[in-house]
């Protein structure tokens, strides 16, 4: 004969197991809706800020009249043709890159094809167009001639 007990005591767990698994199914349920509304929230804040921070970006263009003024022509950019450019007025990288008024590295990397030039750094290659390799040698030398003067 079973023991009446030990049976009595095993129904009781499996129907609180039962009611405790019914009263928290509706905690489970709301919290997977409260999770999928903060998610779609926070896709929400970050489309907006995608498109206020892209507001801002226009707003500052617009602002600068100085920027629009310069830039009538746009300015096309080819790496072959820089490096073509440097090696007619037979200037180094570093040197070609004092007269634009950068780094000789970021002349390195436009003639590589891995970094592209600014608007501004695209008007000072285009001024170099036209000069040759004396007029490139003295400007060279005036600009090696006021860092001198800076440095006294």
């Amino acid at each position: 004969m079973p023991n009446i007990a030990a049976v009595l005591k095993d129904e009781i767990a499996r129907i609180a197991r039962k009611e405790a698994r019914a009263q928290t199914a509706e905690f489970k349920k709301a919290s997977a809706q409260y999770r999928a509304h903060i998610a779609a929230l926070r896709r929400r804040i970050e489309d907006l800020e995608r498109q206020v921070k892209r507001a801002g970006k226009v707003a500052a263009k617009g602002a600068d009249p100085a920027e629009d003024d310069d830039q009538t022509t746009a300015r096309r950019f080819s790496a072959t043709r820089l490096a073509a450019q440097r090696s007619k007025l037979g200037l180094s990288a570093a040197d070609f890159a004092a007269l634009i008024g950068v780094s000789g590295q970021s002349v390195y990397k436009w003639e590589h094809g891995e970094a592209r030039p600014r608007a501004r750094q695209l008007e000072a290659i285009a001024a170099l167009r036209g000069i040759g390799k004396r007029e490139a040698a003295t400007r060279l030398a005036q600009l090696r001639g006021q860092g001198d003067q800076a440095q006294s």
